[in-house]
């Protein structure tokens, strides 16, 4: 049975792709922030552990690589999900707030990656970057979210290189607006249909969408994808 660390895995996207790999037969250690969200996505994964952490701490990653070796002894994939960053004007947005949403977002990502690495090349196993369409479209009130994701991408690019070498496959997602509670929020201020039609989208994608191509993705009919930076977004990318 393989193992995959997911992050960000008791809600929204991050819990989609847990319960979907959990229905293929995955092994899963899961992490977020709130261990009661997390206990109620485990208990529709059968085969799994929950690992309540803040990735923002630079001991967290590590921490939790161990854990996963501990209960599974090997480490097939990681997800990397968890991490919101702050909309807002770019004149209020803070110091605090920037280095925040890189601190989680990116950093967790890097240094989780760094802690598996040596694992997953020895399972020939994979790391998927979820980002966002921010990275490549940015717009004003998501300043720090579209840098965050750009850097992740940049990174994904540069580990895959790696990867090759070292036989990981390595993939980012680039979700556009898809129907989280943070989406919800915004919804409650106009009617999805102007919302889909001010974004020039087929429609508000669903975190299941995200999950069936990460699970497509992470399979062995999805292993020749590498180094790719996957648009998933209902058209809102519309540049090359």
């Amino acid at each position: 049975m393989k193992t995959a660390i997911v992050t960000g895995a008791n809600r929204g996207i991050g819990k989609a792709i847990a319960l979907l790999l959990a229905q293929n037969g995955w092994r899963l250690v899961l992490s977020a922030r709130d261990e009661e969200l997390l206990h109620e996505v485990a208990a529709q994964c059968p085969e799994s552990l929950t690992v309540a952490m803040d990735l923002r701490d630079p001991d967290a990653p590590g921490h939790l690589v161990e854990a996963a070796l501990a209960a599974c002894s090997s480490i097939d994939a990681i997800v990397n999900n968890a991490g919101a960053t702050k909309r807002g004007d770019f004149e209020a947005l803070t110091d605090a707030d920037w280095l925040d949403g890189y601190s989680l977002k990116l950093f967790g990502a890097v240094r989780l990656t760094r802690a598996a690495w040596p694992y997953l090349r020895e399972a020939k196993g994979s790391v998927l970057n979820i980002a966002g369409v921010g990275g490549k479209t940015p717009g004003p009130e998501f300043s720090i979210g579209g840098s965050v994701n750009a850097a992740l991408l940049s990174f994904t690019k540069a580990i895959a290189d790696k990867g090759i070498a070292d036989g990981i496959q390595v993939n980012a997602l680039n979700p556009g607006p898809v129907r989280t509670a943070r989406l919800q929020k915004r919804l409650e201020t106009i009617s999805e249909a102007d919302f889909v039609k001010q974004e020039r989208i087929t429609r508000v994608g669903e975190p299941e969408d995200v999950a069936a191509l990460a699970a497509f993705l992470l399979s062995p009919a999805g292993r020749w994808i590498h180094g790719s930076l996957i648009d998933i977004d209902g058209g809102t990318t519309k540049s090359l």
